[in-house]
C-alpha cells in the first residue's frame, strides 16, 4: 500500500528497502495507494495517540510505544488578547513521554527498524532527537549511538540520553557536523538512521496534523505556526493536513508558517529571496537550543510546504524568544523550552507586521517541555527570596514589591 519516492527525480523504492535518500541525492517521502485506505470520522473514535491512525502509518508489526501523542490542544485567550487575535490554540507537545515532539517520530522510526532487522539506532541531534531515541531504543531493546555538539546541549537532554543507556559521543563541532558523522557511521556500520532525513520519521510526526483536526472537530486552523530546525516537523504536519484533506476529513490545509531563530535562519532568508534552495549558515546561534541548525536536511520540503499552502517564514530575537516563554508561563500556565516559544514570538511579529489577520483561527506548536532546559530557565528568572525563618519576614516578602 507504499513505496518511497524521490521528490525530485520521482524514482521509486520498495518499503522493504534501507534508504534514507535517492541514488540523484534528493529527499524521500512515504507514498500511499490513497485508493485502499478507507478511513471515516467514525472509525477514528476514541482517545488520541500516534496509533489512533495506524491506517496512515507504514507498519506492518506491532508498535514500539510508551503511549505517545495524545497530547493537550489548550485555547489560549490571554495570549490571543494580549497579541490581538479572537483565536488561538497552543499544542503542547512537551507533554509527550520524554517530553518533546520527537516521541511520534520515534515510536515509527524505532518500529521500523525492527520490522526491517537492524540492530542498533543512531542520530544526531541538538538534544530532544537523542532522548528520543535513547528512550525508544531502551524500549525496543535495541542499541543506541547519538552525536551530539559539545557544549551545545541542555542538560535535560543530555541526562535523559545517558541514563537510558545511549551511547553519547560528544563531538567538537555543531550539529550539522555530527549529522554527517552519524550519516557516514550509518552506512559503514549498518546501523539505522534515525534523524529527519529518515522519511519514516516523518510519518510519525505528521499525526500532529491529525490529532489537531481531531481536537477542533475536524477542522483545520487557518494557520499553524512552528518552530523550524532541521525543517522535518512543518513538513510532516503539513503532509498529514494534505493527507486528511484528500481523505475528505477535513475541507482545507492551514497556512504553514515557520518561525526561526534570527542566528540561525536559512529558511526565512530563502523565503524572504524566493530562492528554490537554503544558503546553509556555518556558524548558527541561539538561544534556543533545539532549532540551532544551520544546514536543515528538510529545507527543500520545508519550503515546498510554506509556499504551497501559501504561509510563510519569519525570525525572531533570543530576547522576543525569551518573553513569549515567559509570557506562555505567566499567562496561561504552560512551561516550554525556548524554541517551543519561538511559534509564539513568531505570532506576535507576525500579526504586527499585518501578515496575520486578526480573524484567522491559529493553532501554534510548542515543540518541548520547559524542564528540557532548566539551566535557562534558572538564568532568566528571579532568584528565590532567601529570608529568615520567621512569620513577619514571610509576610514581609510577601507583600514587597
Amino acid at each position: 500500500m507504499y513505496h518511497l519516492e524521490c521528490i525530485q527525480c520521482h524514482k521509486k523504492y520498495s518499503a522493504k528497502e534501507v534508504i534514507y535518500t535517492c541514488t540523484c541525492g534528493g529527499l524521500l517521502d512515504v507514498i500511499y495507494d490513497y485508493s485502499q485506505i478507507n478511513i471515516t470520522k467514525n472509525d477514528l473514535k476514541g482517545p488520541l495517540s500516534v496509533w489512533k491512525y495506524r491506517a496512515l502509518l507504514p507498519i506492518s508489526i506491532d508498535p514500539v510505544s510508551l503511549k505517545e501523542g495524545g497530547t493537550p490542544l489548550y485555547r489560549v485567550d490571554r495570549i490571543a488578547k494580549s497579541i490581538g487575535l479572537k483565536d488561538v490554540y497552543v499544542k503542547h507537545e512537551g507533554m509527550n513521554p520524554t517530553g518533546s515532539f520527537k516521541d511520534r517520530g520515534m515510536t515509527v522510526g524505532v518500529t521500523k527498524a525492527i520490522e526491517l532487522g537492524m540492530k542498533t539506532v543512531a542520530c544526531a541531534s541538538t538534544g530532544n532527537t537523542s532522548a528520543s531515541l535513547a528512550v525508544y531504543g531502551a524500549r525496543a531493546g535495541v542499541p543506541a549511538v547519538v552525536l551530539l555538539p559539545s557544549g551545545k546541549v541542555a542538560l535535560g537532554k543530555l541526562a535523559q540520553a545517558l541514563m537510558h543507556g545511549a551511547k553519547v559521543l560528544s563531538i567538537r563541532g555543531n550539529f550539522d557536523d555530527a549529522l554527517k558523522l552519524v550519516r557516514d557511521l550509518c552506512d559503514r556500520e549498518g546501523f539505522y538512521l534515525l534523524n529527519s532525513v529518515n522519511p519514516y520519521r516523518l510519518e510519525g510526526q505528521k499525526t500532529i496534523a491529525f490529532e489537531i483536526a481531531d481536537q477542533l472537530g475536524w477542522k483545520a486552523p487557518d494557520r499553524l505556526v512552528l518552530p523550524v530546525g532541521n525543517a522535518g516537523n512543518i513538513t510532516a504536519i503539513y503532509k498529514g493536513f494534505k493527507e486528511l484533506k484528500n481523505l475528505g476529513l477535513i475541507d482545507s490545509v492551514p497556512k504553514m508558517t515557520g518561525i526561526q531563530a534570527q542566528g540561525a535562519s536559512p529558511v526565512v532568508t530563502a523565503i524572504r529571496n524566493n530562492s528554490a534552495a537554503i544558503t546553509p549558515e556555518g556558524h548558527p546561534e541561539t538561544i534556543a537550543t533545539a532549532i540551532r541548525i544551520g544546514n536543515p536536511v528538510n529545507s527543500i520540503k520545508a519550503l515546498k510546504a510554506i509556499r504551497e499552502s501559501g504561509g510563510t517564514a519569519e525570525t525572531v530575537t533570543d530576547e522576543e524568544i525569551i518573553s513569549a516563554q515567559q509570557e506562555l508561563a505567566y499567562l496561561e500556565g504552560i512551561g516550554v523550552e525556548p524554541a517551543s516559544a519561538s511559534s509564539i514570538a513568531g505570532l506576535r511579529k507576525l500579526v504586527n507586521l499585518g501578515v496575520i489577520d486578526k480573524d484567522e483561527i491559529v493553532a501554534c506548536v510548542t515543540t518541548g517541555h520547559l524542564l528540557k532546559d532548566s539551566e535557562h530557565v534558572l538564568s532568566v528568572c528571579p532568584r528565590p527570596m532567601e529570608i529568615d525563618a520567621t512569620i513577619e519576614a514571610v509576610r514581609k516578602a510577601v507583600f514587597s514589591k
